[in-house]
């Protein structure tokens, strides 16, 4: 397998948000739980399965979902909430859609690293603040931000790419699931 995933969903660890807690705490909690829970549909794929896209003529496949979300942690956590001017790794101005439609530009295990080196990132910066109220270092077009709106958002982005994950994996093996 060149995917640098344990061999099958089951294997990928996925923990439950607490029931009771700091609000800061949960969220990033339900963070974690989302992103585990992509890392889980996309274990146990070869290159093949995890570059077969959803259905002409969308781009939309698991590699490209990794490679979205990449991109996705370092916008809001590198540029947003520590406020550094970083590009996307996989998009641009002129290839706005490349995080989905130039899979063969990096090496899947590539993506892997990248996907894993984007969130230990972004779980280094979110450690910087101490409050959900707390106001995020970078601007945005529409203004500045709270941390908790940040993390809302991350949950609301992964939830919705998590649909589309379950979905193309029951495409490609029928597996579904959690």
């Amino acid at each position: 397998m060149s995917t640098s995933f344990p061999a099958g969903p089951d294997a990928v660890e996925r923990a439950d948000p607490d029931l009771l807690g700091p609000e800061l705490d949960n969220l990033v909690q339900f963070l974690d739980y989302h992103r585990q829970t992509f890392v889980r549909k996309c274990a146990g794929l070869d290159e093949e399965q995890l570059k077969r896209r959803a259905a002409p003529p969308s781009t939309l496949s698991l590699l490209g979902l990794a490679r979205h979300l990449s991109d996705v942690e370092r916008h809001w956590f590198v540029l947003s909430l520590d406020g550094r001017d970083l590009p996307d790794r996989y998009s641009s101005g002129d290839d706005p859609d490349g995080d989905f439609d130039d899979l063969d530009s990096i090496p899947v295990a590539e993506v892997w690293a990248n996907y894993r080196a984007e969130v230990t990132e972004s779980r280094r910066i979110l450690a910087t603040f101490s409050s959900p109220d707390d106001r995020v270092r970078g601007t945005g077009r529409r203004g500045n931000r709270t941390v908790r709106w940040v993390l809302l958002h991350l949950i609301e982005e992964y939830a919705r790419h998590n649909g589309h994950a379950d979905l193309l994996r029951e495409a490609i093996d029928g597996e579904t699931g959690e």
